[in-house]
């Protein structure tokens, strides 16, 4: 593992490189930013994501210019980012937010197989919304070939995060200003039928649970 890349210089003793710690990060997350190096210049393109074991999956329209690249085994920089609370303190210097990321460095692999790519694409659904892949039509083989999905090894990598009340300054302690954390729950709405669904179809058990446990 290189050190230089994934070491955590400012404030250090907040990173850490637990694997189970960057595993749950990736699980919990909707959203990955995902870096390259594209004819000399830097790109950063947000894009679902899934894990399958050890690896990182990213997909995308075998068009795409960032898929292209990554399907080739480029170099990548991929970001996860939870934020959990605001953290208000006495001090406008001393506002934080409390925070779980992750940074992955390293080189993507394309899946082939028609079979590796469906099974793949069933992880991000399953990640999304737990039960739907057993519902929803699977893709087909024209759907999959015009679609790229790679697969990132989590090797090189590393957790920094943020908990716990703000860290005021001894001498604003006395300053009558409220202090303290500001709780973020993400939390789905009621669900929204699409214009031509029969009126009369039923929400799927799996996504009233998904809205009962967030």
């Amino acid at each position: 593992m290189s050190i230089k890349r994934t070491e955590v210089r400012r404030l250090a003793q907040r990173g850490s490189i637990d694997r189970n710690t960057a595993y749950e990060i990736i699980d919990q997350a909707m959203v990955a930013h995902v870096g390259i190096i594209d004819e000399g210049f830097p790109v950063v393109i947000p894009m679902l994501c899934a894990r399958d074991g050890d690896h990182l999956l990213l997909h995308g329209s075998s068009r795409s210019r960032l898929m292209r690249n990554l399907a080739d085994g480029c170099e990548a920089c991929v970001t996860v980012t939870l934020i959990d609370s605001l953290v208000l303190a006495r001090s406008a210097f001393n506002h934080s937010a409390n925070y779980r990321s992750l940074v992955v460095f390293g080189p993507t692999r394309p899946l082939r197989k028609l079979e590796d790519k469906r099974a793949a694409l069933d992880k991000f659904v399953e990640q999304l919304i737990p039960g739907r892949s057993k519902d929803a039509r699977p893709g087909n083989a024209g759907e999959l070939k015009a679609t790229l999905i790679v697969a990132m090894p989590i090797d090189e990598f590393s957790v920094k995060s943020r908990s716990g009340p703000p860290e005021d300054k001894r001498s604003d302690m006395d300053l009558s200003v409220w202090a303290g954390e500001l709780p973020i729950r993400t939390r789905f709405g009621s669900p929204v039928p699409a214009p031509e669904l029969e009126p009369d179809t039923p929400v799927p058990d799996y996504i009233n649970r998904m809205i009962r446990r967030r």
